[in-house]
């Protein structure tokens, strides 16, 4: 992470253990069984539920609390499961506050939606805690696809091709499958291991090879998958990290937010990850609070996350910037960062402060900073790619790129939101045009 060199104020173990082990806890621990009955309870059952069309992957949620509500949570599980392979997970990181919640007749009316979110998480664990998988394959289509990332989007596909009969190579990158949700998602919202554990689970339904340790490039060509496999798809995700574009933005100690949230998913020990005494957070999005809010459970003394427009044009929620606000986390609005000052090493960050159109106003903030976390989006990264819109990869409402046989999903293709529940929702879609295409049902 970052550069070698020594920051003084740059430690690990600013905490003890005890505050370490509450600070990472579960931000939203499970129902227990009574639980999950009262909050059931409070839904309404509506026929044209606003919920199901709020949610990304049209899960029947009306359905599924019924289920829940009659004592049978595995059932409840296989309706969220049939819509979203991974709903354990995007019950524990979808911003459900602002889809299905948000439309729920009950916030209307009251102001407290149905808890959707935690009811999904309780029927799926109680299924996958069980080791059930309740999908089977179908007969051997004697196709084979590969699936090039083990993201969310790839994960998603490749589970849905293998249910449909073809056998499926996914490869990455990476020591571990998972993505986003393996490697960029706060430790507070993934506990315990569960990235892990939904692969795990999710590879049950057999025909899926798994190939870690492996990019596109070098040897391995798009040009040579597609003359290899039946169908290709690219859940690539978003490798690279735009730059700030500021002078003294190589000074040790100005790091990309995305690797110090994977420095401490992957730990072993969150107490190891070091931490500064100041920390600044710059960006607008569900990493930049991620990063912010974890640099603060760690010790941090003071973080600040700033951003270049209004709070109204923050890209995370108004529940994650007020979790970073009610941890601690100084917000600072309308302000480009212009140079940062130090010597080898970052010791302060200055600002300009912008209008709404993004001119400056000749003020100026400084902020102390022995490390600044750069969460400024994301770039695809890749050679021989199918045609691209703007920065990502053009793709039909399917998922079909520019060449055929080529799909694409997730992070890295165009049209998304960036959001886990939508990247699961179009590998699912890509999945089934192109089994229609294989089997010689679609044109």
């Amino acid at each position: 992470m970052g550069s070698d060199v020594f920051q003084e104020g740059v430690v690990a173990g600013r905490l003890d253990g005890e505050s370490y082990d509450a600070h990472f806890s579960d931000l939203h621990p499970r129902l227990d069984p009574h639980e999950a009955l009262v909050a059931a309870d409070r839904c309404y059952f509506c026929h044209d539920a606003p919920c199901i069309t709020a949610c990304p992957t049209d899960i029947d949620i009306p359905l599924f609390i019924r289920q829940i509500a009659t004592g049978t949570p595995d059932a409840a599980a296989k309706t969220i499961l049939t819509q979203n392979i991974m709903g354990g997970m995007c019950a524990r990181v979808c911003p459900t506050e602002t889809l299905c919640e948000e439309a729920c007749v009950r916030e209307a009316a009251e102001g407290k939606p149905v808890l959707i979110g935690q009811l999904q998480r309780y029927a799926t664990d109680h299924l996958q805690e069980q080791g059930i998988h309740p999908f089977t394959r179908a007969a051997a289509t004697g196709k084979k696809v590969v699936v090039v990332g083990a993201g969310p989007s790839g994960l998603s596909c490749a589970h849905r091709l293998a249910m449909l009969g073809h056998e499926v190579v996914v490869m990455d990158g990476a020591k571990k499958p998972g993505g986003l949700n393996e490697y960029g998602i706060a430790t507070y919202k993934t506990t315990g291991g569960y990235a892990q554990e939904e692969v795990d689970w999710l590879l049950k339904i057999g025909g899926i090879t798994m190939q870690y340790e492996t990019v596109l490039g070098g040897d391995l060509t798009l040009e040579k998958l597609r003359a290899d496999y039946d169908a290709v798809f690219l859940g690539l995700g978003l490798g690279g990290v735009n730059a700030l574009g500021t002078a003294g933005e190589d000074k040790a100690g100005v790091l990309d937010a995305v690797d110090f949230i994977a420095d401490l998913r992957q730990a072993s020990d969150v107490a190891n990850v070091p931490i500064g005494r100041d920390v600044v957070v710059i960006g607008g999005g569900m990493t930049a609070v991620d990063a912010a809010v974890q640099a603060k459970l760690l010790g941090a003394l003071n973080v600040t996350l700033v951003y270049r427009r209004g709070r109204d044009r923050m890209n995370a929620s108004v529940f994650e910037q007020d979790l970073a606000a009610s941890k601690g986390v100084r917000i600072v609005t309308h302000a480009v960062p212009v140079t940062v000052h130090g010597n080898g090493s970052v010791r302060e960050i200055e600002f300009e402060y912008v209008d709404d159109a993004m001119k400056g106003t000749g003020q100026t903030l400084r902020l102390a900073a022995d490390q600044v976390f750069k969460a400024i989006g994301q770039t695809l990264e890749g050679e021989g790619l199918p045609e691209l819109d703007g920065r990502k990869i053009k793709v039909s409402s399917a998922g079909r790129t520019s060449f055929e046989g080529v799909w694409a999903g997730g992070d890295c293709a165009s049209g998304g939101d960036d959001l886990t529940v939508t990247a699961v929702a179009e590998g699912r879609d890509a999945a089934m045009d192109i089994h229609g295409v294989l089997m010689g049902a679609a044109g």
